[in-house]
């Protein structure tokens, strides 16, 4: 005889809590349910007071899967060095072997998922700009909405201890659920007013594009990116899910994605995937070399051929493919790489753009790819350890999250990580807008400047700035 949904979930309780009094510990619990509800954003919007600093969101450009997260049951953040990223799996690992799970389960994205990011260079020292997220910060929300295809779960996280109470902990996710599920109607956001615009160090900026044009000419180095930063101050405080909203009108060909820590928030629409896994099945992109979009049918096909012809942009391109593609040989058994770039064209900006896949050999976890891939040669340069020793001593911009890998990764293996680009960091009433470029032996500082101009446009047209022609 099927038992009810609410004795499953106090049957699943009961078995993490006597499992946290055997260890002596915390034992992660899960209960994953079917709802009806077709706008994530409105269930961010939910959270906004009771959750404020503790949301994400995320949705990718085939819609397939979007994530809302709420609230924090636990944080996973790890040591600054070059072993971060197994750090990370190793305290996921170590959760998941313990915790209980009740409901729906074995759907992808649902259930325990952890969502967060690494920042760009675990190298760099953190500045004020960047102190809420750390060098890397992960973490299991209270409430997850998942839509995956047509379906949505909500998962329900609770971490267990020897001396809690099952009835507690059943009132109290009846209350909160109930209190989420009242408020999806949500309301309406304001539109803010820009009060100013402003370009960080531009002609520093240019300055040093010059002299790593130079340094390219007689070192070793082939190529370097080179990020800068576009200040706005708004009247008022920045509200996220406006500026997720409008990403999500404006950039349906991107990642869509937020992270809250404290009162900051990381924001953006990235077009690059990084890694997505899938069983043992694993996709990449290389994205590397990009043109403005034109403002007819006409100039927009004229740019994009140039784009496919242009022996710079060709070659930055593939720099990537090279890398990943070597990635991806050194732990599949099976990898498959078009011969030709393709274009990906988004509102603001096009790209060139390759698909790599592979079949992943048994055992390999998303971390290491992760690992292993970051930085691409289309954030870092080549050869990487000395372009990225050399972005830390010449750029003049602490990245943060910028350009760094943030996503997700549920129980199951499953996981997509994105380059978190075309974004922004929000406090209170500011935003600190990040693009950067490749710089290679025939680049010049006026024209990589205009790039990275083009590049701050989705955010700059998302926030209500004023877009670079």
């Amino acid at each position: 005889m099927a038992i009810s949904e609410e004795t499953e979930q106090f049957q699943g309780l009961a078995s993490a809590i006597q499992k946290a009094k055997d260890l002596n510990g915390q034992v992660l619990f899960s209960h994953i349910k079917k709802i009806n509800c077709n706008n994530p954003l409105s269930f961010y919007q939910a959270g906004r007071e009771r959750y404020a600093g503790e949301r994400f969101f995320w949705e990718d450009p085939a819609k397939d899967i979007t994530i809302t997260g709420l609230g924090n049951v636990k944080k996973l953040q790890a040591a600054s060095n070059a072993d971060r990223y197994r750090e990370v799996e190793m305290s996921w690992i170590k959760l998941q072997n313990t915790a209980v799970k009740t409901g729906v389960t074995d759907i992808e994205a649902t259930g325990p998922l952890l969502f967060g990011g690494f920042s760009f260079d675990y190298e760099t020292n953190s500045t004020l700009l960047w102190n809420q997220f750390g060098d890397n910060l992960f973490y299991i929300p209270a409430f997850m909405l998942s839509l995956v295809g047509e379906q949505a779960y909500l998962t329900t996280n609770l971490l267990c201890s020897p001396d809690d109470s099952e009835k507690l902990f059943i009132d109290m996710i009846n209350e909160r659920e109930s209190f989420l599920i009242e408020s999806l109607n949500g309301t309406e956001l304001r539109a803010n007013t820009l009060v100013k615009q402003k370009e960080v160090k531009p002609k520093e900026w240019k300055q040093t594009v010059a002299e790593a044009v130079e340094e390219i000419k007689t070192t070793d180095l082939d190529k370097i990116v080179l990020a800068r930063e576009l200040r706005l101050v708004f009247e008022r405080s920045i509200d996220s899910e406006k500026v997720l909203e409008q990403l999500i009108a404006e950039q349906p060909l991107s990642y869509i994605f937020s992270l809250e820590a404290g009162g900051d928030c990381f924001v953006g629409a990235t077009p690059e995937r990084l890694i997505k896994k899938q069983g043992n099945e694993v996709f990449s992109t290389c994205l590397a070399g990009s043109m403005g979009r034109g403002k007819t049918e006409e100039e927009d096909a004229c740019l994009g051929d140039e784009l496919l012809h242009d022996q710079k942009n060709l070659q930055e391109h593939q720099y990537v493919v090279s890398m990943i593609s070597n990635a991806f040989e050194a732990v599949c058994e099976k990898v498959i790489v078009p011969t030709e770039p393709k274009l990906m064209k988004n509102r603001h900006i096009q790209h060139l753009y390759t698909p790599v896949r592979g079949i992943c050999n048994e055992g390999v976890t998303i971390f290491e790819f992760v690992e292993s891939l970051h930085p691409t040669p289309a954030m870092g340069g080549l050869p990487k350890e000395e372009a990225v020793a050399r972005i830390r001593e010449i750029e003049g911009l602490e990245r943060g999250f910028y350009a760094g890998p943030l996503g997700w990764v549920d129980a199951y293996g499953n996981g997509e990580f994105a380059v978190g680009i075309r974004s922004a960091l929000l406090q209170d009433n500011e935003a600190s807008l990040f693009a950067g470029c490749g710089v290679v032996e025939d680049s010049t500082p006026e024209s990589e400047f205009q790039e990275t101009g083009i590049k701050f446009n989705p955010m700059l047209s998302a926030l209500g700035g004023n877009l670079n022609e």
